[in-house]
């Protein structure tokens, strides 16, 4: 399928959507059950494209070539759980992972004394890694935490596995932190204890993880293109099944988000309800996304839908995506008559922060086909125009990698999805 065209002509959104798993916890969980030697349950498993490659190459031999495509969490996991195989392997990539930088990674690996040599472009994929020597290696490893915070749980996710651990010296600043306390977290579950030194070092011990059965939680960043639809229809009522108010996923800020965009959450067991409430719309919103880089795109697009001027920092890491997700996102909202522009450096003049603008209404004539560039968030944050005027999606098949049911899901809510070759 070439293409998906998008439509709803109901402004009332009524519904009960069973969301998957989350990409971010099962990919720990199954890391963490392949460290740990032992088999145990993992109930409500992500079936995106992710996670079903890190399953296929955490149970292939050693002796063939592992290749994650486009995930980049498969690929920077995967990095540091070779590095604790026998002998040597090949890790490679899609062309655009061979774009998506790997070196600090790298680096602290080697500053813990595992053999990585680059294949191809110097701090790039594909690697071909060695073992590391658990008897020598340096326990002490520093690594950047201003790129991925993917980089540092691959290291804490080996930490307890090595005989002495490792103590992790964070550089700079820490972009999507809550991540990190995530990846923590489910260590936590499984038994493995840890401590901060102080704010940028985390100490871990040799210890040994515990089997027992684990339950995923549904999709917290997938719920985001939900919020999209509710503060898109002047009546909503979805319910989202398998979220937590207290959950382990540092999106589930889009319930708090939301509200500037006139949606309201209500938690009750399992599940959340979100409402529309325009009363509660603001005129003009400014977030920081440091933490939650992966809710950008789905705000922005809520933020052209209804023309609220609204100002974003903390978007850096969105440049090393699937694509470069700032122009991918300037791109397609000019098509729409909204513009994501940078403003001067003088916006902010006691800080380094680069702050982007959303600005203007988005409007159409006719249906707008919006390239996706590869990218799965760009696909399902545009979709839910839908619910303001026709929109076409290109290369729809690219939201397989996290929500594989989302164009089902769009159905049940009353959306027109027309595939097109």
């Amino acid at each position: 399928m070439e293409s998906v065209l998008v439509s709803k002509s109901s402004a009332k959104t009524i519904g009960t959507i069973k969301l998957e798993g989350s990409k971010s916890i099962s990919n720990r969980a199954l890391i963490i059950r392949a460290l740990s030697g032992h088999e145990f349950n993992i109930e409500n498993l992500s079936i995106g494209d992710d996670t079903n490659i890190l399953q296929v190459l955490l149970s292939q031999s050693a002796d063939e070539e592992y290749n994650t495509g486009h995930a980049g969490t498969c690929y920077r996991f995967m990095t540091g759980f070779l590095a604790l195989q026998e002998g040597e392997q090949v890790l490679t990539g899609s062309a655009r992972m061979k774009e998506r930088p790997i070196g600090p990674l790298v680096d602290a690996l080697r500053g813990l004394g595992a053999a990585i040599e680059y294949l191809e472009n110097e701090g790039y994929p594909p690697l071909r890694i060695g073992t590391l020597d658990r008897e020598t290696y340096n326990r002490d490893v520093k690594i950047s935490g201003s790129l991925s915070s993917q980089y540092l749980s691959a290291l804490l996710m080996i930490a307890p596995v090595l005989p002495n651990g490792i103590r992790l010296h964070i550089q700079d600043k820490l972009v999507s932190r809550p991540y990190l306390v995530m990846t923590l977290k489910i260590m936590e579950n499984f038994g493995v204890s840890h401590e901060w030194i102080d704010e940028m070092t985390i100490d871990i011990t040799h210890q040994d993880y515990q089997s027992k059965d684990f339950i995923v939680e549904s999709d917290w960043s997938a719920a985001s293109y939900h919020y999209e639809i509710a503060a898109f229809s002047e009546e909503a009522n979805i319910v989202l099944e398998g979220l937590f108010e207290d959950s382990l996923q540092g999106d589930r800020a889009i319930a708090d988000i939301a509200t500037a965009y006139g949606v309201e959450s209500s938690f009750t067991g399992g599940q959340v309800i979100l409402r529309k409430d325009s009363s509660k719309q603001k005129d003009l919103f400014e977030y920081n996304f440091l933490k939650q880089p992966d809710l950008a795109q789905s705000v922005a697009v809520m933020a052209a839908g209804l023309g609220i001027y609204s100002v974003f920092s903390g978007l850096e890491t969105l440049k090393i995506k699937e694509t470069d997700r700032i122009s991918a996102l300037k791109a397609e909202l000019e098509k729409m008559q909204v513009f994501l522009s940078k403003l001067p450096a003088k916006f902010s003049p006691k800080s380094d922060d680069e702050f982007y603008a959303v600005n203007g209404t988005a409007v159409s004539e006719g249906p707008i086909s919006i390239e996706t560039y590869k990218d799965h968030r760009m696909a399902m944050a545009f979709a839910p125009l839908g619910c303001l005027f026709q929109i076409r999606i290109l290369k729809p098949s690219v939201v397989t990698k996290s929500y594989s049911k989302f164009w089902e899901d769009l159905k049940s809510l009353g959306f027109e999805v027309q595939f097109e070759d």
